[in-house]
């Protein structure tokens, strides 16, 4: 039988029916721990089954396409799950709250203009690992995402998402 996870505690009360499908996702397995199903009921943290979160720049250039195709590359071998930082720039209760209880978060930077970073913090997030492209020697406009261009990333990754 599987543990029941009460929605509304997990994302809050403001949080989308589709982000809400994806928190009792992440939580599938998470034992409730409360009875209370107030509209207002504080978000309650999956403790060992809490996600581990990819937040890749995905911009424009070269070095973005890298960074989104190595968060895509660490989801499929199962690593962590890329999340969506649009939302994290929207503040989609669902995303925020889902943000907040990750058991780590990784930020992919392609450039020095480091946006994703500076889109979590401006949210309010300051503990997460982050990975820059451009100290691993890639150079916005001039390194094509390549496969290897994209292991490499990943190889870089991979340590600061375990425990």
């Amino acid at each position: 039988m599987k543990p029941k996870v009460n929605r509304r505690q997990f994302i809050g009360a403001a949080g989308s029916a589709a982000a809400g499908a994806l928190a009792v996702a992440v939580a599938r397995g998470a034992e409730q721990t409360s009875k209370d199903t107030k509209a207002n009921a504080a978000p309650v943290c999956a403790c060992g089954v809490a996600p581990k979160l990819i937040f890749p720049c995905s911009g424009s250039a070269d070095v973005g396409a890298i960074a989104d195709q190595t968060a895509r590359k660490l989801m499929a071998e199962g690593v962590g799950r890329m999340f969506c930082l649009a939302g994290i720039g929207g503040r989609v209760p669902g995303i925020v709250e889902t943000t907040k209880c990750a058991a780590k978060v990784l930020v992919i930077d392609g450039c020095q203009q480091e946006c994703a970073r500076k889109t979590l913090e401006v949210a309010g997030f300051s503990k997460f690992a982050h990975l820059k492209l451009y100290e691993l020697g890639m150079e916005k406009g001039k390194t094509p995402a390549t496969a290897e261009a994209i292991a490499k990333a990943a190889d870089a990754a991979r340590p600061m998402l375990q425990s």
